[in-house]
């Protein structure tokens, strides 16, 4: 799969490849004789018949799970946007490489394998609110990584990401696409104070006036406004879709990132599920504009996938259930009269 130009993307978006709904059929079917009331698992139901049409398979499995963290760095980090300084993306980079983030311990308990991408760390996108973050080739590069990144032979993805000011970009998406401005859009992402959030919203407000001949166009906008994570992060979850993995979303940064998908195909998000509702402002309005019900809401908002793998849990007991549970007729237990 290689995106020579912008419109490789688009054309993409415009043939997406459907679920099995056969597999889907039968794994709803299964679930109706299983020893229990039928509906009486709630969610956890869905999730299984969800899994089943992407893998195409009555009983899913989730033998080989993967987790992927793209990290990137940005050229507004210079405007005071984050708590943090744009170093500690390549350290905390460094701690993932090391083992000692939360998404390591998570990863490991879940039983997934965890990827780090750094891309580019020592050559920030530029301040958008002067100029184009990233121009095209810069962009397709990044988005290229994300499409590189997902195995084969995969069960399940999740993605996550890791970059100083990335709610920042992600914010100035969501304005940008949705609308509402800067103040609908921003929060305090690592812990700004309010001369911070102030920082941050003016940042987004000169980006959007700056971009406006730009904000009909959403890989533009992506490109203009986003980050190499962001589109690393869109790159995975379209690779994902044409081998029909299912994905599990972070954060607000990482839905973000796919906004500007589900904004040229309406089901082009189909194969996903938000793992959490974030904290982080924003996120639960953008979960409402892309119709994804997130399956859990802890109040994190630490990002690097922290979120959506432990939503693997929630899969793994799902799936426990569907596929390792009797049947009426395999317990002799009578079903309903």
């Amino acid at each position: 799969m290689q995106f020579s130009k912008l419109d490789d993307i688009n054309a993409l978006c415009r043939d997406l490849p459907e679920g099995d709904s056969h597999a889907a059929d039968a794994a709803a079917a299964r679930q109706q004789v299983l020893t229990k009331p039928p509906g009486s698992l709630g969610r956890l139901e869905g999730l299984a018949i969800w899994l089943a049409r992407w893998q195409g398979r009555e009983k899913p499995r989730l033998e080989r799970v993967a987790i992927s963290v793209f990290a990137g760095n940005h050229g507004i980090a210079a405007r005071g946007v984050s708590a943090y300084p744009a170093e500690v993306t390549a350290q905390m980079v460094a701690n993932f490489s090391a083992g000692g983030a939360a998404i390591n311990q998570i990863a490991k308990l879940a039983g997934a394998e965890l990827k780090v991408e750094a891309i580019e760390l020592d050559r920030p996108t530029r301040d958008f609110t002067a100029a184009s973050a990233m121009d095209t080739d810069e962009f397709l590069r990044a988005f290229d990584v994300g499409v590189r990144s997902v195995p084969d032979d995969c069960d399940l993805l999740a993605v996550g990401e890791m970059g100083i000011a990335n709610t920042t970009a992600a914010a100035a998406l969501c304005a940008a696409l949705l609308g509402g401005g800067a103040e609908r859009w921003a929060g305090r992402g690592t812990g700004v104070d309010d001369a911070g959030l102030a920082r941050k919203r003016a940042t987004i407000e000169a980006a959007l006036d700056f971009h406006r001949g730009i904000l009909a166009e959403p890989l533009r906008v992506a490109a203009g406004m986003g980050g190499r994570e962001l589109a690393a992060i869109a790159g995975s979850v379209l690779a994902a879709r044409s081998r029909r993995i299912p994905v599990l979303l972070d954060g607000f940064v990482a839905t973000a990132a796919v906004l500007p998908l589900a904004q040229l195909a309406p089901d082009a998000l189909d194969h996903c599920r938000a793992g959490h509702v974030s904290a982080e402002a924003g996120h639960r309005a953008l979960l409402r504009e892309l119709k994804l019900d997130p399956l859990l809401d802890l109040g994190m908002r630490l990002g690097e996938a922290s979120g959506a793998a432990v939503a693997i849990l929630l899969l793994r007991a799902a799936l426990a259930c569907h596929n390792g549970m009797a049947t009426f007729a395999e317990a002799g237990v009578s079903g309903r009269g």
